[in-house]
């Protein structure tokens, strides 16, 4: 048995207001960033067609937070990269890459906080091994995603076949060319997603 408790339903009406059924109270969307901040789990229904739309309104809860001096947590170049993937066909691999991401980013949270408390105390700058940590986290990203790429790529096993058949015949320098091309490519990706976690 699972002692984890069912989310609060929260109702949004044609009105734009937000109905908390576990409190029976109105709420507004500051209130649901405070609940997602405090770990409480919630699902946000339509009323009328009871259609789930959790994920526009935490979609325009970080839109709000975003709008606020001070507050915005993600680049340009991140939010613009992120809107090439729609359509594009690794928009597939991308959410399951930010959510690996992010949760093995929370799971270092501690971690990162603990080498920048001990990092204040020491005679380095400030924030020196924790942003080395994060670096390194974030070379681990990389390389597990390069992992999912190849897995994910129907097009890898069989260039990698086609080279290693057309070693030693004639045709070889235009195929080796075309697995060239497409090393590229992917070192092109992965230098833009490196730069991104960096951001």
């Amino acid at each position: 048995m699972t002692n984890e408790k069912a989310p609060i339903t929260i109702k949004k009406y044609a009105n734009r207001r937000l109905y908390n059924t576990g409190t029976s109270t109105y709420v507004t969307l500051e209130d649901l960033a405070v609940m997602v901040k405090n770990g409480d789990d919630f699902v946000v229904y339509d009323a009328k067609s009871g259609e789930d739309i959790t994920r526009p309104v935490l979609a325009q809860i970080i839109f709000e937070q975003e709008g606020k001096d001070g507050q915005s947590l993600l680049p340009i170049t991140f939010l613009r990269q992120v809107i090439r993937f729609y359509g594009d066909s690794m928009q597939m691999l991308l959410p399951s890459y930010l959510e690996h991401s992010i949760g093995n980013f929370t799971e270092q949270q501690q971690k990162f906080r603990d080498q920048m408390q001990s990092t204040m105390g020491g005679k380095e700058l400030p924030g020196a091994h924790l942003f080395g940590a994060m670096e390194e986290q974030a070379r681990n990203n990389m390389t597990m995603f390069s992992q999912a790429f190849s897995l994910f790529n129907p097009f890898a096993a069989q260039t990698a076949a086609a080279a290693a058949a057309a070693k030693g015949s004639s045709g070889a320098s235009s195929e080796d060319g075309d697995l060239d091309a497409l090393k590229k490519q992917l070192a092109e990706m992965q230098a833009k997603i490196e730069g991104l976690s960096r951001k």
